[in-house]
């Protein structure tokens, strides 16, 4: 009878499930499997008919591309702000609301809200006051630095990118490390305390390598969030002046549906975007795994 039970349970949750497996396998299985295949055509996207390339949009990619080279170096170089960065904030915020007696809740929810609105949304925001705003602040306060060119010259509109994306990330790696932190028991802490240990003694040696776990996953999700960011890159800058600010999600945009309407090709880099993010994430993982068998 047990048997008999846990079987129609079993059958239960499966039906529960097969929706959204569905929708899954529909719109993001399908997908990838068809990029994959597009990838080696010349298809654009339009015509009924293509023909099979092999592997020459990869390679057309990789050596004769080089708006698409320079898309990967300002990418790479996007993921290693964001990465240290975005973690290193939220984590400081969470330690930060984490040690106050009063006003946690306020503090979650202020950092938090940036996250409930899409990002092109922030954009047209933060437009605004990098040319509206800043401008105004810059001449009242007599703090010239304010008063540049964000949107407008390379030297200044990859920080914007930044500032932007920080903005709308910040708060949910935030919420992550909050989430750590309360799960790390206080007798630990306090005995540190009554061994002498200071703050910042306890915070590296008994806190840290108890959140490793959470480091981990923050990690993770920046690194895999950044290699595919579209949206702040779009609605600030939309990959220029130029295309100084392009990104490789961008660049393969462009290549697909605005200018060239080149879907095979546009496949092929999606495929080598794919690829990238797998190695490094499959690197990154393995290293911090490790870093958590040694704490």
């Amino acid at each position: 009878m047990s048997t008999i039970r846990k079987n129609k349970q079993t059958i239960i949750l499966l039906a529960f499930v097969l929706p959204a497996l569905l929708f899954y396998a529909v719109f993001t299985i399908a997908p990838a499997f068809g990029g994959v295949w597009y990838s080696l055509t010349n298809w654009n996207g339009l015509n009924p008919t293509y023909e099979m390339v092999g592997f020459a949009n990869y390679a057309e990619a990789l050596t004769n591309d080089p708006s698409f080279i320079k898309s990967v170096g300002f990418t790479f170089k996007y993921v290693i702000f964001m990465v240290i960065l975005q973690n290193a904030i939220a984590l400081t915020l969470a330690v930060f609301i984490e040690s106050r007696k009063r006003s946690k809740v306020l503090f979650r929810t202020v950092f938090f809200m940036p996250n409930m609105l899409s990002l092109i949304i922030g954009g047209f925001m933060w437009v605004f006051i990098f040319t509206k705003v800043l401008p105004i602040l810059a001449e009242q306060t007599g703090i010239q630095q304010l008063d540049q060119s964000w949107i407008g010259d390379p030297a200044y509109s990859f920080y914007a990118i930044i500032i932007l994306s920080l903005w709308g990330g910040v708060g949910y790696q935030m919420v992550i490390y909050i989430a750590a932190l309360q799960g790390v028991p206080a007798s630990l802490r306090e005995a540190a305390a009554i061994d002498g240990a200071s703050s910042l003694q306890a915070f590296r040696y008994v806190t840290l390598p108890m959140i490793y776990p959470a480091i981990t996953i923050g990690i993770f999700l920046t690194l895999s969030s950044s290699f595919k960011v579209f949206d702040a890159v779009f609605a600030l800058t939309g990959g220029g002046p130029g295309r100084s600010t392009q990104v490789i999600a961008l660049n393969i945009v462009d290549e697909a549906f605005r200018f060239n309407q080149r879907y095979g090709y546009a496949s092929a880099k999606a495929i080598i975007l794919f690829v990238i993010v797998l190695i490094l994430t499959i690197i990154q993982l393995w290293v911090m795994k490790k870093r958590e068998v040694e704490a």
